[in-house]
């Protein structure tokens, strides 16, 4: 029998309700549920609370076993049998029968329920035992309105005061997220501990910092919408502070009543961003009073005094007319004097006084004489018997290791003995070694100076060198410290620099002799490299080719109808920057001038450095050199300051000064990880010897500079480049540096004894960028026939870097590939002028300044410029000029001058001009139109 009239249930599962169910009026269903069989169901899936999204329908499902029925109930009404969807299978592991039914519910079924609580919906499960009843699952109908009950409102607050940004999202089910935008950029609060935006919405700020500056933006979201608040505008201005008084100036007069006064300026730091000014005055003047200084005069002479017995009077005088005070000058003149008084008739011995000589005077000079020319021919004559006995003693005298713990490899000390007649251990018993030169080895076998490693050749070890004496310290490992160093240019000039100087070359090729050996004395000194230009009005660019070096003098730095003749060098000869502790020398030293010429507007500098760069390893300086040739810091890396500005690229320093002198990069390492980048390179050459042949490593800084110094070096000594140079990171954690040469082939060539590996102490490689450091390698051949040489050169540095340089190459001049190893970009051009040394037009370039450096109140100022091309530090200092857009734009071309395209500031332009409107209304009628042509065709 059916039960009452509307429901769903079949008479059966009635009766069981009438047992078990928990009814309507509040009966409870077992609390657990007893073993199979016969057990009260249960669910395995229970209806979840849902959203009805627009029109869109939602679906209940639920799941219990064992069930023989299961129904849903929506708002104390059960649904209808047709509107349920069901599926029965059978547990496996239990052997129940599991039921699984699910409804459709949508959006006007909710419309149309009005109760005092949300449409719910209910499942029953029905089993031989009884009845269970599952969760009430709630259905509503999501929304979000479009208004927001609160928008953020701007801020202008001070630098580190506290910036809160209310938002209350608008009205939603379910309940809007809340996310903030800055600048149309995501904020992550928890990357940035001094954002919080957790609490009530808000977005606090603890510490307002110049770079909090920008358009913030709420953002509440659910999952119907997406709703965006009026955008606010924060500006973090900074109050300007007085900086210290200078010391008081002298006063204004010599002597009598006058001023002196002190300044102080409105720069610790300068206002900006509608900062305050300082208040106060920013000159103080004191009156002061000066004695006038008076300068002493003479008293009348005194009378003549009596006439002595060597026919003389005297008379004095004094300077008392007045006496000299407050700084008066002394009087001029002899306070005395003396003369004859018998004019000339004054008789000694027979003869007039004027008339006799001396003696004891003539007499004490001639003894002086003659023994001075005794003493100097004495001298001469032991002098020249001492050399031509030492030389005697010498003629007889080799070099031989005796000591067979050598052999035993690694590095192990031996002693030097005479040579005997025909000791075959001797590399060149025939040849005699001159001993009357004068430098001492000891430490490793790698070399400080490309000239050197001749002298560790054995055909050049015992060759002549004339005013050279070798002196071989009981080491096993042989090094040379030369100060002596080559130069490809001519001589230099104090002061003026002749044009058409510009040595440049991008292949080393080999002399024609085969000797390369030199006499050390005729190799010219190596000072500096020059390079020079005039410049104007219009300004330009200053290249030192293949150095990395250059200089960019900005557009109207100079004034007009005014030109000068500007130079740039590069110290090659030994540093004058003596490093204190443990810093260390990571640039070469630059020096521009003249140092009295004053620019309007600062100029970049490019400096190259070797260091591989991290704050958190490296406190890296500015330091300049003052006229008494003292160094002292400008600023570090990281500082903030107004006076220069410096943006440290991966291997190079772009400068921004107001000052021309001399200036280097030094590098403090913090940890053990700070790291200096050194190129590594191999040359080879043929020995005097035909079947010898070198190889020489070196391990120098990476800078171009430094590169180009070895290069230098090996085309005086016919050297060749066997492999392009890598690079070694370098660490500064004191463990030493190994060169060793590896896989030579066997039957054709062999290496010298004892030299196949060689190790470098930690402090010279460290160091290295006083001199070049290299090693040479001595390589021998079997027969004349072996022209080709293959092996492996291994640089590591203990527990560091490893590189490795595989040399294939032909020893015959001509089957020798040549190897590239400079290029020609920046070597045609050393001065540039004008506009073609500029990448922006200056036409745009106008445009932009006059649009960036008015204040916007979106932010999209030179600020945001200055973002888009990675300036983000230090902005105060652009504050501080005339045209912030226009040093922005200097330092970019600085930046890129050797790329091929303005792709970067293009794309920076074009994110920043998407809702600039006095930016993307630039037309062709507004600029030249070669300007426009190349900036349309630049994508600018």
């Amino acid at each position: 029998a059916l039960l009452l009239e509307g429901s769903p249930l079949l008479g059966w599962a009635g009766l069981c309700c009438t047992r078990n169910e928990r009814t309507d009026n509040g009966e409870a269903l077992p609390e657990s549920i007893p073993s199979a069989p016969g057990t009260l169901p249960h669910f395995i899936e229970e209806p979840d609370d849902a959203y009805i999204i627009k029109s869109n329908p939602i679906a209940l499902r639920c799941k219990a076993r064992p069930a023989m029925q299961i129904f849903f109930k929506c708002n104390g009404e059960w649904v209808h049998q047709n509107e349920h969807v069901s599926e029965e299978s059978l547990d496996e592991s239990s052997g129940l029968k599991v039921r699984e039914v699910f409804i459709n519910v949508t959006r006007q079924q909710v419309e149309d329920f009005h109760g005092p609580e949300d449409y719910w919906c209910q499942c029953v499960a029905w089993s031989h035992l009884g009845t269970s009843k599952s969760r009430k699952a709630s259905v509503r109908i999501a929304y979000l309105r479009k208004n927001f009950e609160q928008d953020p409102q701007g801020r202008e607050v001070p630098i580190e005061g506290m910036i809160v940004l209310h938002c209350r999202p608008p009205e939603g089910v379910p309940a809007a997220e809340v996310e903030w935008l800055k600048n149309e950029e995501p904020i992550d609060s928890e990357q940035d501990e001094n954002i919080d935006t957790r609490a009530d919405h808000n977005l606090i700020i603890r510490q307002a910092r110049l770079s909090d500056s920008g358009n913030y933006t709420c953002m509440a979201a659910n999952i119907v919408a997406k709703r965006r608040s009026l955008s606010a505008t924060v500006v973090v201005y900074v109050n300007g502070g007085w900086s210290s008084w200078t010391e008081w100036s002298a006063c204004n007069v010599r002597c009598g009543r006058g001023w002196q006064k002190r300044s102080r300026t409105c720069t610790n730091p300068a206002p900006l961003n509608g900062g305050a000014f300082c208040e106060g005055m920013s000159v103080q003047k004191i009156t002061c009073t000066s004695l006038c200084p008076v300068d002493g005069s003479w008293e009348v002479w005194s009378e003549w005094s009596v006439c002595s017995p060597e026919c003389e009077h005297l008379r004095i005088r004094e300077c008392t007319a007045p006496p000299p005070r407050n700084g008066g000058k002394f009087c001029e003149g002899l306070s005395q004097e003396s003369e004859n008084c018998t004019d000339g008739l004054c008789i000694l011995d027979k003869k007039p006084l004027h008339e006799i000589k001396p003696q004891s005077i003539e007499n004490a000079s001639d003894i002086a004489l003659y023994s001075g020319l005794g003493a100097a021919v004495v001298a001469v004559a032991v002098l020249v018997i001492g050399v031509t006995l030492y030389r005697r003693s010498q003629s007889d005298y080799g070099v031989d290791v005796i000591d067979s713990s050598a052999l035993t490899g690694g590095f192990q000390t031996f002693n030097f003995k005479t040579v005997r007649q025909g000791n075959s251990l001797l590399l060149n018993s025939a040849m005699q070694p001159d001993l009357t030169v004068s430098r001492t080895y000891s430490g490793p076998i790698c070399l400080q100076d490309p000239l050197d490693k001749e002298l560790m050749t054995e055909s050049s070890l015992f060759n002549p060198l004339s005013d050279i004496k070798v002196k071989v310290q009981s080491s096993f490992m042989v090094s040379l410290g030369v100060s002596e160093r080559a130069e490809y240019h001519g001589k230099n000039h104090s002061r003026t620099f002749p044009h058409g100087n510009n040595h440049s070359f991008s292949t080393m090729h080999p002399r024609n002799k085969t000797p390369y050996i030199q006499n050390l004395s005729s190799l010219p000194t190596r000072t500096e490299l020059r390079t020079t230009g005039v410049f104007g009005h219009l300004g330009g660019r200053l290249v030192m080719p293949n150095t990395g070096v250059s200089l960019l003098i900005p557009h109207g730095a100079i004034p007009e109808e005014n030109s000068w003749e500007i130079y740039m060098s590069i110290n090659q000869g030994e540093p004058s920057l003596q490093s204190d502790g443990s810093e260390v020398l990571l640039s070469p030293e630059v020096t521009c001038g003249p140092p009295d010429m004053i620019v309007t507007t600062p100029f970049a500098l490019t400096i190259p450095h070797c260091a591989d760069v991290s704050s958190e390893h490296w406190n890296i300086h500015l330091k300049k050199r003052t006229q008494q040739g003292k160094w002292e810091e400008v600023m570090s890396v990281e500082d903030e300051s107004t006076s220069c500005y410096c943006l440290l690229d991966p291997f190079a320093c772009h400068v921004l000064l107001d000052s021309f002198g001399t200036y280097a990069l030094t590098g403090e390492p913090i940890t053990d990880c700070a790291v200096k980048q050194l190129k590594v390179a191999v040359f080879g050459c043929m020995s005097c010897n035909s079947l010898d042949y070198n190889l020489r490593v070196y391990c120098v800084d990476n800078t171009p500079c430094a590169f180009q110094e070895v290069v230098s070096d090996e085309r005086h000594q016919g050297g060749q480049l066997l492999e392009e140079p890598k690079l070694l990171h370098f660490k500064g954690n004191t463990f030493s540096l190994q060169i060793s040469v590896l896989d030579i082939p066997p039957f054709l060539w062999r290496i010298k004894p004892f030299t196949a590996c060689q190790e470098v102490p930690f402090s010279r490689v460290w160091c290295s960028n006083r001199q070049p450091l290299h090693c040479a390698f001595s390589l021998e051949r079997y027969t004349p026939t072996t022209t080709q040489l293959s092996c492996k050169i291994c640089i590591r540095q203990l527990k560091g870097h490893e590189q490795i340089l595989q040399v294939q190459t032909s020893i015959l001049e001509s089957e020798r590939e040549t190897i590239t190893f400079f290029t020609q970009e920046d070597s045609t051009f050393p001065a540039q002028t004008g506009p073609k040394a500029f990448k922006i037009p200056y036409s745009i370039r106008q445009r932009i300044c006059a649009t960036f450096d008015t204040p916007n109140a979106k932010g999209k100022d030179w600020q945001m410029l200055a973002q888009k091309n990675s300036i983000n530090r230090n902005l105060s200092y652009f504050a501080t000029q005339s045209s912030p857009s226009a040093v922005i734009l200097n330092l970019w071309e600085a930046r890129h001058q050797h790329d091929g395209d303005l792709d970067s500031l293009a794309c920076a332009l074009e994110e920043i001009g998407r809702t600039h409107t006095k930016l993307s209304n630039i037309s062709e009628s507004q600029l030249d139109e070669a300007d426009f042509n190349y900036s349309r065709q630049n994508g600018l």
